[in-house]
């Protein structure tokens, strides 16, 4: 689908809640993942979300299903893996990352049992927390140029903390690369790491910064994207000595950039002006998805349809991907 920039693509679907929204995450397992968090300034809202792809009545529907007070302003939120609404009691774990530089482990079975168990160690603000598939250990990086990871097993004592030489804009596990996190660094660098052995078994670097948000592709583990001064920057990290496509999508700077999960050239990315979501093919030079955004609230696509998600102020819209 071809357009000019006068057009903006009108979401499929939308939710509407009562404040701006600053943060949200769909799950992305199996057992969970019709399951939204939205945090608004206070509070985190849980709730089911149904497709018309889903469902016999070929609706779009949203159910709310709790409401968690949250202290301070969240900047990040991220489900853990057990997270399965198949079971019963049902089991949801979130972390989130507040104002106050901590981190918070809620606990809930969306009925009467609810805990918050708050982790301190970060001396700045957090930009991303990132569960590890296997259930071994929670990332969370920041602004202190740091990223640490918590033992999940050994109610979350904080383990080995890797130092780098800016602030650390994200942090990714891969569900086929055990024991390895991938690290990126705001003046550009993204890190490949060996937990156990805490070394960099490789680097690669964008000649562009700031470097805003690295992704790694679930459909194929040696392919990494990052967005760095309104750059998309792909690598192969096979052949990591440089990237495999430079392609300028924003004019300026941009906040994030994710791939579709079942592709390694689909990506959606938000940047500005005009805080725009594009979602575009790694070979082609127009985005399939534009659309502007009023106010950025994070940005996920969903664990199987073809949907990209994007909070913009205080409504949660999604888009369907023609595939």
């Amino acid at each position: 689908m071809g357009m000019d920039s006068t057009n903006s693509s009108p979401p499929t679907h939308s939710i509407s809640f009562p404040d701006k929204i600053v943060a949200f995450e769909l799950s992305s397992y199996e057992w969970s993942q019709n399951l939204l968090c939205v945090a608004l300034a206070d509070k985190l809202i849980l709730g089911v979300v149904r497709f018309p792809e889903e469902n016999e009545s070929e609706c779009f529907e949203w159910n709310q299903v709790k409401e968690i007070h949250h202290e301070s302003r969240c900047h990040a939120v991220a489900f853990a893996p057990e997270t399965s609404l198949a079971v019963l009691p049902k089991v949801v774990i979130i972390c989130t990352a507040g104002a106050d530089f901590n981190l918070r482990i809620f606990n809930s079975d969306l009925e009467d049992n609810n805990t918050v168990q708050i982790l301190q160690g970060h001396r700045s603000y957090i930009n991303q927390v990132s569960w590890d598939p296997d259930g071994e250990y929670l990332a969370s990086c920041g602004d202190d140029h740091m990223c640490i990871l918590w033992k999940i097993k050994e109610d979350y004592a904080k383990g080995s903390t890797f130092f780098f030489g800016s602030a650390v804009v994200s942090a990714k596990w891969h569900p086929d690369e055990p024991g390895k996190v991938l690290i990126a660094e705001k003046s550009g660098i993204v890190h490949l790491y060996n937990v156990e052995s805490k070394l960099a078994i490789l680097s690669v670097e964008s000649n562009k910064n700031p470097l805003n948000y690295a992704d790694w592709s679930l459909h194929n583990s040696a392919f990494v994207v990052a967005l760095a001064g309104g750059e998309l920057v792909f690598w192969d990290l096979k052949k990591p000595s440089r990237p495999i496509e430079n392609k300028r999508i924003h004019e300026d700077c941009g906040h994030i950039v994710k791939f579709a999960p079942h592709s390694e050239t689909i990506v959606a990315s938000v940047g500005r002006p005009r805080t725009t979501l594009k979602v575009i093919h790694a070979k082609n030079q127009v985005p399939q998805i534009e659309a502007k955004l009023l106010l950025y609230g994070g940005l996920c696509w969903h664990y199987q349809l073809p949907y990209v998600v994007a909070g913009q102020d205080r409504k949660l819209c999604f888009w369907k991907i023609s595939s």
